[in-house]
Formats: C-alpha cells, sequence, structure tokens
C-alpha cells in the first residue's frame, strides 16, 4: 500500500469495522510506520496524535483488533479496516465508539436494544439517584431475574389476550429488564445477534 496520501501531518484517517456486524466501532489515525506494523503483524496499530506515538489497539487492555481486510477510498487518503474485536473498541466500556445518536431515532430497530444496553452500562458505571435500572443492580441477580421472568409471563398473557397495545408495551419492558440482565452478566446484544446468524445459516 505504497500509495495512500497521507495528509500534511503524515496522517491517515482509519475508519474500523467489525467483521461479523458491519458495526463501526472507531475511527482513528496511521502514519506510515502504524500502516506497515499493522500490515506485518496483523493486529491494529495507531498513531496517538495526543501522545504523539504509536500505540497497538488493546495492548494494555486486551482489546485487541485482527485485521481480516484492509481497503482504501478513491481517492486513496482513507482507509477502512474489517477486524475482528476482542472486547469493546472504546474506552468507555462500550463497543462502538459510536454508542450515541445525535440525530434521528437510529438507522435499524438493532440499535435501539443496543442503546438500551448502553444506558444500563453507563446507569452501573456511574449510578444515578432514584434511577430504576440502579434499583435492579443494587438488589443483584436475583431480583433481575425475577423480573425478567415477570415481564415474560406479562408478555404471554398479553399475546393470549391478543390486545396488540398490551403486546407491545410489555414486550418492551421484556427487553428492558433482558438488557439489564446482560449488562449485569458481562453479555452484550452483539453476542446474541451473532448467535442468531448462526441460527439464520442453519434454517
Amino acid at each position: 500500500m505504497d500509495n495512500i496520501k497521507f495528509d500534511e501531518r503524515g496522517l491517515v484517517p482509519a475508519v474500523v469495522q467489525d467483521h461479523r456486524t458491519g458495526e463501526v466501532l472507531m475511527l482513528a489515525y496511521m502514519n506510515a510506520e502504524a500502516l506497515g506494523k499493522t500490515l506485518k503483524i496483523g493486529k491494529m496499530c495507531y498513531y496517538s496524535r495526543s501522545r504523539q506515538k504509536l500505540w497497538l489497539k488493546g495492548e494494555t487492555s486486551g482489546h485487541i483488533q485482527t485485521l481480516i481486510s484492509l481497503y482504501y477510498d478513491c481517492d486513496i487518503d482513507s482507509l477502512l479496516a474489517i477486524v475482528k474485536q476482542k472486547g469493546e473498541a472504546c474506552h468507555t466500556g462500550n463497543k462502538s465508539c459510536f454508542y450515541r445518536i445525535g440525530y434521528g431515532s437510529g438507522s435499524y430497530s438493532w440499535d435501539h436494544l443496543k442503546e438500551l444496553y448502553n444506558i444500563a452500562i453507563d446507569r452501573k458505571e456511574n449510578p444515578q439517584e432514584g434511577s430504576y435500572t440502579n434499583y435492579l443492580f443494587d438488589k443483584g441477580i436475583d431480583k433481575i431475574l425475577k423480573k425478567v421472568g415477570e415481564e415474560n409471563a406479562e408478555v404471554i398473557i398479553a399475546a393470549k389476550n391478543n390486545v396488540k397495545e398490551e403486546i407491545i408495551y410489555e414486550t418492551a419492558d421484556l427487553l428492558y429488564h433482558l438488557s439489564v440482565m446482560l449488562a449485569d452478566r458481562g453479555v452484550h446484544w452483539d453476542d446474541v445477534y451473532e448467535e442468531l446468524s448462526h441460527r439464520r445459516k442453519r434454517t
């Protein structure tokens, strides 16, 4: 990739994308040395503009990005890295650095589940007085699972009654409590999505 056009600082932006879900994980910068090291070792290496030095992604956190494929755009001045992400890409603990929606309601319905999960994680890390989510975390997994069971029963009753509004409301309650349970157990909705993707291939 000798033809890459670096800017006046000797850098090129790299968009990083999850190879399983297609989710954009982060945006970082690479200089020639970082790009060369990435291609040599097969792990994503970037150039830190704030620290002004190379950094291997996940070197301290263990959240390493294994390079699957690397593309460059039509102007040869930006990169797209398809990676296998171990753990989270964002230093906040979120899977993606782009976990907050600035406009609109999200491109896909799956985003809403991940948003619920991110809210649960944020409450867990930054407790807020009066938060129902924090109440559940404080009470522990038994209380969370009890609520999951109760909401599951409510969905069954709503479906049996065949009232659309009740089905929607109770299903939303169930998904919320499932998000809290997943956050408490350290499982991400992306993990569930991956399992569903495997099942889809077998059906």
